[in-house]
């Protein structure tokens, strides 16, 4: 079975080819082709992934290209993972928007509209691409904002384009831990739109156990999500929100903690990474140097995630037992599994509507708990939102519309219109401004006019 990875020189490469390192079944993939505009960061990853396959006989086998066609000829599944305009991009997206007192995280807000309008046209054509060149090919996108990013992809792919994040894995595995489960064994019931999600229950040989939780204060401050948003407000809830509504809930807190910080996240990691490409990309090094700098830089990457959140929460460092990655490489490799040996699985993944949400048309794009088989996935029935609820998805859900639609008539009304309905932009005239500043400094969006 042979892999292609849309984003081949990206940073966390090496998680999806550890997961497949680990994977000896009959069927597994067995060639991986890495593909990036960028040769530099194509060398520095092809020498990490080398340094991980040392001594394992069975190791898939490694391309590298900066031609798309060719890597996506004869894949049997395609992984997206760009970033158009690098994180050079992120960071001024993050600047921007702080400068007008708005958020600039990349998928929340005013960051993630802007980061979507120039990854939209990309994706499309990525998508037609595939459409050409690998009919037959699943595509599993984890490109941001991933939600709006796989809408994007359907309208050409249809159900061959399936969206995966890491977030409610981590969630649902920490919850279920807490209450003494195997996280595999559990039933996450998780409803909204990527990065916008709350667990409403999880169930253990078929009782709710979720109650049990809410009720033991001292259990609900023990893990990430509990310490960021209090037990008081998850009570309140009746529900655990996806660590991304923090943003939401604590808006004001959060943009004066992003305001006031030395470096935004954006540019933390253009520069954390400027050094391990550099590092990783230099010929002399001895076995196993990629690798050592790769560990280095994901461990620092980890421990600093969402560090103004916790920060504006009064919780402090992250505890050790929320470094473990999130699990999307878990994720994938469990979704190509279900789909290539049709072996069933249930996995949360960002999928066409299809009626799951009544609020919302069949082809928006969700993020649900999913039966996958040969077939595809195929979303669980849910209960109904609650209206607060109902309130966050339908609007994000209509920003996002406006997104795809400036993307496809290249209308900067339609553009701007994506930022004024977002429920983090609360002024035309900032979205105004918003748009003129991301115009100015972002030449992907020169389509806009």
């Amino acid at each position: 079975m042979r892999l292609t990875i849309l984003g081949g020189g990206g940073f966390r490469v090496p998680l999806v080819y550890g997961a497949l390192l680990g994977d000896h079944a009959e069927g597994r993939v067995s060639h991986v082709t890495l593909y990036d505009e960028d040769s530099g960061r194509l060398r520095a990853m092809a020498r990490v992934l080398a340094d991980q396959a040392a001594g394992i006989a069975d190791a898939p086998a490694v391309t590298a290209t900066t031609d798309l066609d060719a890597a996506l000829r004869g894949a049997d599944f395609v992984f997206s993972a760009i970033r158009v305009g690098g994180l050079e991009g992120r960071a001024a997206d993050e600047r921007i928007a702080l400068a007008e007192g708005v958020l600039g995280q990349e998928t929340v807000g005013a960051g993630g509209i802007a980061y979507g309008l120039r990854t939209v046209p990309v994706a499309r054509e990525i998508a037609r691409r595939v459409a050409r060149t690998a009919p037959e090919a699943w595509v599993i996108n984890f490109t941001n904002p991933a939600g709006v990013v796989t809408e994007a992809m359907a309208e050409e792919l249809g159900d061959r384009v399936i969206g995966i994040c890491d977030s409610p894995v981590g969630l649902g595995r920490r919850i279920a831990r807490l209450l003494g489960a195997r996280p595999e064994e559990a039933w996450i019931d998780y409803v909204g739109l990527n990065h916008l999600g709350w667990v409403r229950g999880l169930r253990i040989g078929g009782r709710d156990e979720l109650p049990r939780l809410l009720a033991d204060a001292r259990a609900l401050e023990s893990f990430e999500e509990g310490r960021l948003f209090g037990a008081e407000w998850l009570r309140s809830l009746g529900a655990i929100p996806n660590e991304y509504l923090h943003y939401y809930y604590f808006n004001r807190d959060t943009v004066r903690a992003y305001q006031e910080a030395k470096q935004t996240r954006g540019a933390f990691l253009r520069d954390q990474q400027r050094g391990f490409y550099a590092e990783a990309g230099r010929p002399d090094q001895g076995p196993g140097a990629a690798l050592a700098a790769w560990d280095r830089t994901r461990a620092e990457r980890e421990a600093t995630y969402m560090a103004e959140n916790r920060e504006v929460a009064g919780v402090g460092e992250r505890e050790e037992s929320d470094l473990e990655s999130g699990g999307y490489e878990k994720v994938a490799l469990a979704l190509m599994r279900a789909i290539a040996r049709d072996e069933r699985a249930t996995l949360i993944l960002n999928v066409r509507n299809r009626g799951t949400l009544s609020v919302l048309d069949a082809e928006a794009v969700i993020e649900v708990p999913c039966l996958v088989d040969a077939n595809g996935a195929h979303p669980v029935a849910v209960d109904p939102l609650p209206l607060h609820a109902v309130g966050l998805v339908t609007s994000v859900k209509a920003a996002e519309r406006e997104v795809l639609a400036a993307a496809a008539s290249g209308s900067r009304a339609d553009a701007v219109k994506a930022f004024a309905l977002h429920p983090l932009v609360d002024s035309v005239g900032v979205a105004r401004r918003l748009l003129t500043g991301y115009a100015a400094e972002h030449p992907g969006l020169g389509y806009l006019r």
